[in-house]
């Protein structure tokens, strides 16, 4: 908790992470209180006081952002749209740092054989293609919201583990080491009580960078309709809206999905790169 307060107030310290952050806390605040807030059931079908169905409906007193061909509410299914993206990227973006953290940790530090190994798996999985990877995990074990986490997870590591080697190459040769192994510690204190808060910032620009990517990666699954069937996403609303070929019809039902990632995905960049001018001052002139 003590971490995430001191990145959240060095990002506030910079004018475009101060906007970045609130926006990200508008967006979550949307996730969690979507299905309590939502006007309709997202998947309910709308009727006229005729009785008929009202299908591409334009935004309205009643239907804030419209209708779908179904006769659906669009706002209904933006705020419900939110939580996946979220629990998604947050999953998906811890579990990316935690896992090349500590592969780029061990790998810097003890070098020689250890460091090759860890190495050449890192790039088998840097050869893998990631979007069309993480469909053929989907196609062999279910389209559930939790095998796109893992299957997403088991890709995206393979960056942050190379940056964290590099830096831990640097540090394992800084006289505060030797200073730690001559009075007696460990192998794996020095690593994590001596090494690791030196290259926690770079973890936590990771973290950001790996949030708007899995955010990004997850529309991009639920666009192609092998995202999870019984969970609406931001990404399944423009599959609808595709699959329906009625969408230059109806710019209403693709625009909204398509600006609230857009707007998400900027504000996390943006959060990064606060971070990151913090850390490094010498960004601030770039």
């Amino acid at each position: 908790m003590r971490i995430l307060k001191s990145f959240i107030a060095a990002v506030w310290d910079v004018p475009s992470g101060r906007v970045a952050l609130v926006v990200l806390g508008v967006f979550a605040a949307l996730a969690i209180l979507g299905p309590w807030i939502a006007p309709f059931d997202p998947m309910a079908r709308t009727y006229g006081a005729d009785g008929r169905l009202v299908r591409l409906a334009g935004p309205s007193a009643d239907h804030w952002l419209g209708t779908t061909l179904m006769g659906r509410d669009i706002a209904s299914q933006m705020l419900y749209g939110a939580r996946p993206a979220f629990l998604v990227g947050g999953m998906t973006a811890i579990g990316t740092v935690l896992i090349g953290l500590n592969i780029g940790l061990i790998a810097g530090y003890f070098g020689g054989r250890v460091d090759a190994i860890l190495m050449r798996i890192t790039d088998i999985f840097l050869g893998l293609p990631f979007l069309p990877f993480i469909i053929v995990v989907l196609a062999m074990s279910g389209r559930s919201i939790w095998t796109i986490i893992f299957a997403m997870t088991i890709v995206m590591w393979r960056s942050t583990a190379r940056v964290i080697r590099a830096q831990v190459l640097s540090l394992r040769e800084m006289p505060f080491v030797a200073a730690a192994r001559t009075t007696g510690a460990s192998d794996w204190a020095i690593l994590y009580r001596e090494i690791a808060p030196n290259v926690l910032p770079l973890a936590l620009v990771s973290t950001a960078f790996a949030l708007a990517w899995a955010i990004i990666t997850e529309a991009s699954i639920g666009f192609l309709g092998f995202g999870d069937p019984n969970v609406i996403s931001w990404g399944s609303i423009l599959y609808d809206a595709y699959a329906s070929q009625v969408m230059y019809r109806a710019p209403w039902w693709v625009v909204p999905p398509g600006i609230a990632i857009m707007i998400l995905v900027s504000a996390v960049y943006f959060i990064g790169r606060a971070y990151e001018q913090v850390i490094n001052p010498r960004l601030r002139a770039i």
